[in-house]
């Protein structure tokens, strides 16, 4: 519907003036330098040799035309649409069009000239613009599949671990309950309860995982750090528009770190610290604990966090605390 609605537009601005002071057959003329423009995104190619052809000829043998309407569309979708090597057959043919229609009217006026180069110059970059904003709409797209792919991953690693982990712990103590229960019903005990304290984990662990799959960022850092009995946070700056996997990212660094300073590290308290400046947010999360050698090996942990923050471009860098005491963990993320 709306390739009619176009044509008969873009028809009726090249015909209306044509048919006020030309004869009938520089009206068909009209009519075939602008009608064939229902066929365009289909045919741009095609569609712009016919339309430049006749609009070249009306011109050159009655009068150069005040609105080249019919042209102006054609090149717009080229510049939109087509490869490189048809641009610039495009803008050849456009020159020697308006050369041509120029020289055998006997318009020696530059002013029609630069009148016709402003129209069409400015409907070549229209579709130019055009095409730019479709590819980094493509580019948005891609990085944002790609993230959710990267999250995707990440999720069933963390799955995978606190399956084969717990339930396996589980299993064993199952196992081993009904051997003891009767010689040695204390020992029986302690693998049962070791059973409900295995699966409480378990069930909290895969809270958290799925918690992940709901949209959190920035904005839930706060709520994250309150969660913790000894963290603290400190926001310095102005906070500034950042993309979605940098939103993230963020969360997904200082929830790794203060999952791993609390759990493993025996932290009594952690420092969390987001840092806006111009371009970059700096993310520091300092504990007290036993150091890095209490990460753990499976999981997220530091070598997910370093691909995760070097997908955004940005960097990590993680060592011992101030003093040498506990561990810090320093990430720079690129934000304009």
């Amino acid at each position: 519907m709306i390739d009619l609605v176009i044509t008969v537009v873009v028809t009726a601005a090249t015909v209306v003036p044509v048919a006020l002071t030309a004869p009938w057959d520089a009206i068909a003329l009209a009519v075939l330098a602008s009608a064939p423009v229902v066929w365009v995104w289909r045919a741009p190619q095609t569609v712009g040799l016919v339309v430049g052809v006749a609009t070249t000829v009306l011109a050159s043998v009655y009068t150069p035309l005040l609105l080249p309407a019919g042209p102006l569309l054609v090149i717009y979708v080229i510049a939109a649409e087509s490869t490189p090597m048809w641009r610039a057959v495009c803008a050849l043919a456009t020159v020697v069009g308006v050369t041509i229609s120029l020289v055998a009217s006997g318009d020696d006026d530059f002013s029609t000239y630069r009148y016709l180069a402003a129209a069409y110059i400015g409907a070549y970059a229209l579709g130019t613009s055009t095409r730019a904003r479709r590819a980094q709409a493509r580019v948005v797209a891609e990085e944002r599949a790609a993230a959710a792919a990267r999250e995707r991953t990440r999720i069933a690693q963390d799955m995978h671990d606190i399956i084969t982990h717990s339930v396996g712990m589980m299993v064993v103590q199952a196992e081993a309950g009904p051997l003891v229960v009767h010689a040695d019903p204390a020992r029986a005990a302690a693998a049962f309860d070791a059973i409900a304290e295995t699966g409480r984990g378990a069930i909290a662990s895969l809270r958290e995982v799925v918690a992940a799959l709901r949209t959190v960022g920035v904005g839930s850092v706060r709520d994250l750090v309150a969660r913790m009995d000894g963290a603290m946070l400190e926001v310095l700056g102005e906070p500034r528009p950042i993309s979605s996997e940098v939103d993230m990212t963020v969360y997904r660094v200082v929830q790794e770190s203060l999952t791993n300073a609390m759990r493993h590290a025996a932290a009594r308290t952690v420092r969390v610290r987001l840092q806006w400046h111009e371009r970059t947010l700096g993310v520091d999360v300092v504990d007290d604990g036993r150091g890095q050698v209490n990460w753990k090996a499976g999981g997220y942990g530091l070598i997910g966090m370093r691909e995760r923050v070097m997908a955004c471009g940005g960097t990590l860098h993680t060592g011992p605390g101030p003093g040498g005491v506990g561990f810090a963990v320093h990430a720079t993320l690129p934000i304009g």
